[in-house]
């Protein structure tokens, strides 16, 4: 099975200069926790992702107004990529190495087309490999 047959097809997305209150909207709107964010717009290129937890981290734990920030204050780049036309295995193999629990998918002339998830990856992979995923991804990190 290929990452194209388990992701989101044309996730919504933010761009450095959006809003964290329009990110967080995303988020609400689409039923997810995750926004890609393009520069450029929809054919841009992907510099980064912004999670709910990003939001959280990098605004309110440290005391900063997330209502006069933007996406690129606090997005996590360069993004982790995955080709659409990969193997599942693969992006568990990569998410697992990454320690990240989301892939930006990107097409042939390298935009994004997609995003999969651990559990994309989970509801269609061997149990063996999401098993294997799951502890990867959540083995501790040092902290920076």
């Amino acid at each position: 099975m290929k990452v194209r047959d388990v992701m989101t097809k044309s996730p919504a997305f933010a761009t450095p200069e959006t809003s964290l209150r329009d990110v967080a909207k995303l988020m609400e709107e689409n039923d997810c926790g995750a926004i890609p964010v393009m520069e450029g717009g929809a054919t841009g290129r992907a510099v980064g992702v912004v999670t709910d937890r990003d939001i959280t981290i990098r605004t309110v734990a440290h005391g900063k107004n997330p209502f006069e920030m933007r996406a690129g204050d606090v997005m996590t780049g360069p993004p982790v990529t995955i080709q659409a036309d990969k193997g599942i295995d693969d992006a568990a193999e990569l998410m697992g190495q990454k320690q990240v629990r989301r892939l930006l998918v990107i097409d042939g002339l390298g935009q994004c087309c997609g995003i999969v998830s651990q559990a994309d990856i989970a509801q269609n992979a061997a149990k063996r490999e999401t098993a294997k995923m799951v502890q990867e991804v959540s083995e501790p990190v040092s902290v920076r």
